[in-house]
C-alpha cells in the first residue's frame, strides 16, 4: 500500500478523495487548522491533518498538490529538499521565474511532477519541441461563473457580456501570474511546449457556454495541430475543470501500480 500526502481541502482535493484509487491511502492532509476536526471525524482519526508537511511522521510515497499556486511556492523547496515525490496542479506558480530557478536546486533531490490537469493533446507538444516550434497559442474559454469573484472583472462586466468576448491577450506568464486560480493551464501549455514567454494565451468569458473549453494551436517544422477540450467543470468550483481533478487521481493510480513514475 503507497502513501499519500494532500496538500489542500478544498473543491478539488475533496473530489480526488473521493475518487482515489486502490493500492494508495491517504495517511495526511495539510489544511488550515479550522478544518483539522473535521479530517479526524470523517476519516476516524486514520488521517493527520497537519499545518506543514514537515511535520509528518513518515516519509509519504506521493505528495500531491490541490491547493493554490502559494501552496506550491511555500512548500515545494522543503518537500524536494526531503527528497519526496511533489505532483502540482497548480503549474502557474512556475510562471513566477524566481521562484522557478529556485526549485532547480532542489529538483536533484526529490521529483518534482507538473501535471496535465485541464488538458491534453500535451504528448504532441512534447515531441514537437524537439524540432522548432514557430507558434504556440492557447485559448480558454469559460463561463461567467467560471470568471466570476476573481480578476476577470477588473477586465470586463461579467454581468453585461452577452455574447463571447476576449477580454485578456498575453504571454503565459502573464496570465498565470494575473489570474493565479483559472489560468494553470497556460502554465502547463508553456512547460511543456516554447516556455512562459513565447506561449501566446487569450483568455474569453463565453455566456452561451456551461463548459470550461480550451483550445491549443501550435505549428512548427512538424506541421500543424490543433486539439480543443471542452471540460465540465467540477459542480463545487466551477472555476476548475473535472478533468484536472482527474489528472491528480491518475498520478494516485501510477504511484499505485508501480514503484517507479513512468
Amino acid at each position: 500500500m503507497k502513501t499519500l500526502m494532500l496538500i489542500g481541502y478544498g473543491a478539488m482535493a475533496n473530489e480526488v478523495i473521493n475518487r482515489l484509487p486502490a493500492g494508495i491511502e491517504l495517511r495526511w492532509v495539510v489544511a488550515r487548522e479550522p478544518h483539522h476536526n473535521e479530517i479526524k471525524q470523517r476519516f476516524n482519526n486514520r488521517v493527520t491533518p497537519l499545518i506543514c508537511p514537515s511535520q509528518a511522521d513518515q516519509k509519504p510515497d506521493l505528495v500531491l498538490e490541490c491547493a493554490s499556486q502559494q501552496a506550491v511556492k511555500q512548500y515545494a523547496a522543503m518537500i524536494l529538499e526531503k527528497g519526496w515525490t511533489f505532483a502540482v496542479i497548480s503549474t502557474g506558480a512556475l510562471a513566477d521565474a524566481q521562484f522557478a530557478n529556485s526549485l532547480h536546486q532542489h529538483s536533484h533531490q526529490g521529483t518534482f511532477i507538473p501535471l496535465s490537469g485541464a488538458v491534453a493533446g500535451l504528448d504532441g507538444l512534447r515531441c514537437a519541441k524537439q524540432a522548432n516550434i514557430n507558434q504556440v497559442t492557447y485559448l480558454s474559454r469559460k463561463s461567467p461563473a467560471s470568471w466570476r469573484n476573481g480578476p476577470a472583472e477588473q477586465y470586463i462586466d461579467l454581468n453585461s457580456v452577452t455574447e463571447p468576448t476576449v477580454f485578456f491577450r498575453g504571454s503565459a506568464r502573464d496570465a498565470a501570474l494575473k489570474f493565479p486560480t483559472n489560468a494553470n493551464v497556460a502554465a502547463t501549455v508553456a512547460l511543456y511546449g516554447v516556455g512562459m514567454d513565447q506561449t501566446k494565451v487569450e483568455l474569453m468569458v463565453d455566456p452561451t457556454t456551461s463548459k470550461n473549453s480550451h483550445h491549443i494551436d501550435v505549428t512548427g517544422d512538424f506541421g500543424h495541430f490543433s486539439i480543443e477540450l471542452n471540460g465540465n467543470p467540477l459542480p463545487s468550483n466551477p472555476k476548475t475543470s473535472l478533468l484536472s481533478a482527474l489528472s491528480a487521481v491518475e498520478i494516485c493510480q501510477r504511484i499505485a501500480q508501480h514503484d517507479a513514475i513512468i
